[in-house]
């Protein structure tokens, strides 16, 4: 049992509850560093004397006393244990009370065996429902003990105005007083130690809730900084994986699946790896140092005014308060409230916060349109994703579960420096989790519902028309004057556009490969053409100067006319599968906030695991590609979309923030309450993402606000 020596009255309730059991225990005495800087000495050996049980001090962050614990824990084990439990006197009244339910236990012979008697007596006092459940299974010595259980607690409430488990509770923390005294000693000394010090300016009700906001800027600011380059080079990976498959498998439906189902669905989920762990990392030292615990304890005001309780905290913060977190843990978590009506309103309003699976379309979308400004809006998507929560959980506090607040105690641990192996293991184990969930789960979904984007194909009758038009755009490009002394036929041309990606690409990149092309008789052409092509669109420039400034012209807008012909077949082959279709008819719905079916697919997949967002909408974006080798990533595809704006992305990444739980969110919801609450969740989130959604871009669009790139 590993206790905290600079807080044993509190540490050692658990422990005297271990010995109530007469489990064999060896005492970890852990942070007596803190405790001798708060001047308070423990006498281990007294300590454990007066316990019964060894007693090891430890500093378990610097290894310190790691092994003689080890050593005593195999000594205890080879001189053999066994299990023997303390008698401790709970005053006159339950001690009889107990001896008598002892007995009756005894008697009965049904009781599970791995169990004393007089401790199943005890937690029928407290009243355990899991242990009075397992009474029960012998009717006739349920009936007995529920009788005594009821008069001891009449009793108990008629004298000392007390429940029987408040009553225990009290003798114990006696029981510890006592000891205590005898095995720990305190300097007197008036003086604040270092964690009360810093309180007094971290926790100040006037400049600590704006320190803590400056925290979580920072965090952000750190995060995409940190988070830029190792992305890069994630993205470059996958488009390097994607171009080594095309040239390896030719086209068609393995090739389709391998690059847009796997690539492109899982590349993009684990191409946001890297500002995950920064995210991590972050989060671990707020943890690690204590402060996690004051951003609780600064919010708990704020809760109180919106209906929650001060614990609710915990579970926001957990559930992705800063970002990163998991809702699953999150309403896990809300079995520490004790209301029923706070309880609900927390776990409902869960949610509601940004979790790590949400990070990698916040991270996709701010990248692509909010480049200048992407700390600022992770800022604003964090305090949106507050303020919603908190503004729903008013509304459910003042109209399903209407009821008083109850007050908040909250034990503030002191400051510690973390250490690096510590911040490492903790980032680590999280981020492993991310990565596990996108190899199996998300590579599962990603798979599916790239079949579900590519069945039913075109007819060959559909594919014959538009490669009739590809055709017959080749056969006009070629009948322009003079290109002929270039490009000699169809295949020429095929050859001239792999030669332009391969520039362009290169051009961009400053690659030193370029020079590699000026062999190439068609490279003057491209050349003019690159630099056409820079002046301005190739649909308004005018001829100018060069040999090859006609044909240039001609040739970029041969390729505006062929990329739109490729668009409208990929977008028909889309729209008759039946990802498709589904997501056509929910377009209905869901075109007055702008999304197309593409989008409804994904978020439709988002349902699962909110990470498929990303990977679906890569893959929806992906499929039907011209040239597979020079694909680009989901955010450079957006970005030059014509129907993609910084306010629709804004809309996307709040309707995801706010919309239906995962899966398995949904599942725990039903676990900690019930299936009805389960489906309150679903329909409540879903109706105020839409609602808030509807208002947002049609406001921006009313205001004429986030339509320019």
């Amino acid at each position: 049992d590993i206790v905290d020596a600079s807080n044993l009255d509190r540490n050692l309730y658990l422990t005297v509850q271990f010995k109530e059991l007469g489990v064999p225990l060896v005492i970890a005495l852990n942070m007596v560093d803190v405790a001798s800087q708060r001047g308070i000495i423990v006498n281990k050996d007294s300590l454990s004397s007066l316990l019964g049980v060894p007693v090891v001090p430890t500093v378990a962050r610097s290894n310190q006393g790691i092994q003689d614990l080890l050593d005593k824990i195999i000594e205890v084990v080879e001189n053999g244990y066994e299990w023997r439990r303390d008698v401790i006197s709970y005053g006159r009244d339950i001690d009889q009370g107990l001896r008598a339910i002892e007995e009756i236990i005894r008697k009965s012979g049904s009781y599970d065996k791995i169990y004393s008697p007089w401790w199943l007596a005890l937690k029928c006092l407290e009243g355990d429902e899991q242990v009075r459940k397992l009474i029960r299974q012998d009717e006739e010595t349920g009936r007995q003990i529920e009788e005594i259980c009821n008069r001891i607690y009449k009793h108990t409430m008629d004298t000392l105005e007390e429940e029987p488990e408040g009553v225990i509770a009290d003798h114990r923390y006696g029981y510890i007083a006592g000891i205590t005294k005898k095995a720990v000693k305190r300097k007197i000394e008036s003086r604040l130690n270092v964690s009360d010090r810093v309180d007094r300016i971290l926790t100040n009700r006037a400049v600590g809730p704006f320190i803590m906001l400056l925290i979580l800027y920072l965090i952000y600011e750190f995060t995409f900084w940190g988070s830029e380059a190792p992305v890069g080079w994630f993205e470059a990976f996958f488009g390097w994986l994607k171009g080594l498959v095309s040239t390896i498998i030719p086209a068609g439906l393995l090739n389709s699946l391998i690059v847009s189902g796997i690539i492109d669905g899982v590349g993009g989920v684990v191409g946001f790896v890297p500002l995950i762990m920064f995210m991590f990392f972050a989060i671990a030292i707020m943890e690690d140092t204590g402060y996690m615990a004051r951003i609780a304890f600064m919010l708990d005001r704020l809760l109180r005014w919106f209906g929650l309780h001060g614990n609710s905290v915990m579970a926001l913060l957990i559930s992705g308060g800063i970002s990163g977190g998991c809702a699953v843990p999150g309403v896990m978590a809300t079995r520490t409230l004790k209301d029923p009506k706070e309880r609900i309103a927390t776990l409902l309003v869960v949610p509601f916060m940004n979790c790590g699976a949400k990070l990698p379309l916040f991270g996709m979308l701010i990248g692509a349109f909010f480049v200048r400004s992407k700390a600022n809006m992770m800022f604003v998507f964090t305090l949106l994703s507050w303020a919603f929560a908190l503004f729903a959980a008013k509304v459910i506090r003042v109209t399903v579960l209407r009821g008083p607040t109850t007050p908040f105690v909250m034990e503030l641990p002191p400051y510690r420096v973390p250490t690096l192996k510590g911040l490492l293991i903790h980032t680590w184990e999280r981020t492993w989790q991310y990565i596990k969930k996108a190899g199996t789960i998300i590579l599962a979904i990603s798979i599916i519902l790239w079949a579900m984007m590519t069945f039913p194909v075109l007819s060959k009758e559909e594919s014959r028309k538009f490669e009739e038009k590809r055709q017959e755009l080749k056969t006009g490009f070629l009948k322009v004057p003079g290109i002929r002394n270039i490009v000699k036929d169809s295949a020429g041309l095929d050859r001239l556009d792999e030669l332009f990606s391969r520039y362009v690409s290169l051009k961009e990149k400053a690659g030193p490969e370029v020079e590699k092309l000026d062999k190439s008789p068609l490279l003057p052409l491209i050349k003019e053409a690159y630099k056409v092509s820079k002046k301005s669109g190739a649909a308004e420039v005018k001829a100018g100067e060069g040999a090859f400034s006609g044909i240039a012209i001609a040739y970029l807008r041969y390729r505006e006319e062929a990329r739109k012909i490729n668009n409208l077949e990929q977008q028909q082959r889309l729209r008759r599968t039946i990802a498709g279709r589904i997501g056509q008819m929910l377009q209905k719905i869901t075109r007055p906030i702008g999304f197309d079916y593409r989008v409804n697919v994904a978020l439709l997949g988002g349902f699962a695991a909110k990470e498929v967002i990303v990977s679906t909408l890569g893959t929806a974006y992906s499929l039907g590609e011209l040239n597979p080798e020079q694909s680009e990533v989901l955010s450079s595809r957006l970005q030059k979309d014509p129907n993609w704006s910084p306010l629709l992305a804004f809309t996307l990444i709040v309707f995801s923030m706010l919309y239906v739980p995962c899966f398995a969110t949904v599942v725990m919801i039903k676990r900690e309450s019930s299936w009805k609450w389960a489906g309150f969740s679903i329909v409540f989130n879903l109706v105020a993402a839409y609602v808030i959604s509807l208002a947002v871009y049609n406001t921006g669009l009313a205001l004429g606000v986030g339509l320019a790139r």
